[in-house]
């Protein structure tokens, strides 16, 4: 609440809202993990969903948060710190630019960091052998390849979810 009167992050400051619409919506993309999930990257973290959420729930998970704005990267820096995250790390770029972690992840996990489908060329490579990419979907499910969306139903209703397996 304190970073969010001058940094934004969210849609609004209504404390219901953030656990409804924010942390319980983080939570769904658990239902989609395969159970041996470790090495989890959340891209265009901001506000550090799902991924904060994600990694409380899973902590037995490592995490990377990836987020380009240097503003966004400090408050993630600060959350990961004050909750005591181990293997929570926080990294300012962007997904384009981390090509040097090819086959590093388990899983890629998204949400309102832009079109799915078209991050998932970026995504993919990402990912090891059989690891699996998910991202928060628009209301309506776009076409795509080599993917599915998955309906899951939380607190709000059904969500969609584009997921995609690397091979």
């Amino acid at each position: 609440m304190r970073w969010q009167r001058s940094q934004r992050l969210v849609g609004s400051s209504d404390p219901e809202w953030i656990v409804d619409h924010i942390i319980l919506d983080s939570l769904l993309f658990a239902r989609l993990l395969p159970p041996d999930t470790n090495r989890i990257l959340d891209v265009g973290s901001g506000a550090g969903v799902p991924g904060v959420p994600l990694k409380i729930v899973l902590p037995h998970a490592t995490f990377t948060l990836l987020e380009a704005r240097a503003k966004r990267v400090s408050f993630l820096s600060t959350v990961v710190r004050e909750l005591a995250l181990e293997d929570c790390e926080v990294l300012n770029a962007r997904l384009e630019a981390i090509t040097d972690r090819g086959g590093c992840y388990d899983a890629v996990v998204m949400r309102c960091a832009g079109d799915p489908v078209g991050l998932q060329e970026s995504a993919l490579p990402l990912l090891r052998r059989g690891g699996s990419m998910i991202a928060s979907g628009p209301p309506k499910p776009g076409r795509g390849s080599g993917g599915d969306w998955k309906q899951v139903d939380g607190p709000l209703g059904r969500r969609l979810f584009w997921t995609v397996q690397q091979t």
